[in-house]
């Protein structure tokens, strides 16, 4: 499969620096509604964690800034599939605006018990259904460390 368009957002005024452009710690507030909307899809959002008291936790995640954002803007959010496992997914968003790219986003979750504090498998059911929109090449951004200065 390829991507999942699941979330977009118009850019909020507040959001924006004194330069006029999205700052940098809203990126995060994007991608993370757009991580919400992903796990709604596969029925592992609100609902799963009130029913079953176990969630999806951020244990890593990058960004990369690649254009600003400024302006009277909708914040379009394609997310992909890069793996998973019974207790791992990792996902990547894009964002665009007009259909130019502006960032990336790469993150790895855990299946969580909330009751429990640990990290418990998911059913093969929602593994199953996930891997179905897994990428067969990654990107070429996905996994990068952070550049190097020496």
């Amino acid at each position: 499969m390829s991507h999942l368009n699941l979330h977009s957002e118009p850019l909020k005024k507040q959001w924006c620096d004194y330069y006029g452009h999205l700052n940098e710690a809203y990126y995060l507030v994007v991608f993370s509604n757009a991580t919400f909307a992903f796990q709604n899809h596969f029925g592992l959002g609100e609902e799963y964690f009130r029913a079953e008291g176990r969630s999806l936790y951020t244990l890593e995640s990058h960004i990369r800034y690649l254009e600003e954002v400024r302006g009277d803007v909708t914040l379009e959010v394609a997310s992909f599939v890069f793996g998973v496992d019974q207790k791992r997914i990792r996902i990547g968003h894009v964002m665009k605006v007009s259909g130019a790219e502006k960032a990336t986003f790469e993150c790895m979750l855990l299946h969580f018990d909330t009751n429990e504090s640990k990290v418990v498998p998911m059913c093969d059911s929602k593994v199953s259904q996930i891997k179905e929109w897994e990428l067969e090449q990654l990107p070429e951004w996905a996994g990068q460390k952070l550049r190097d200065i020496r």
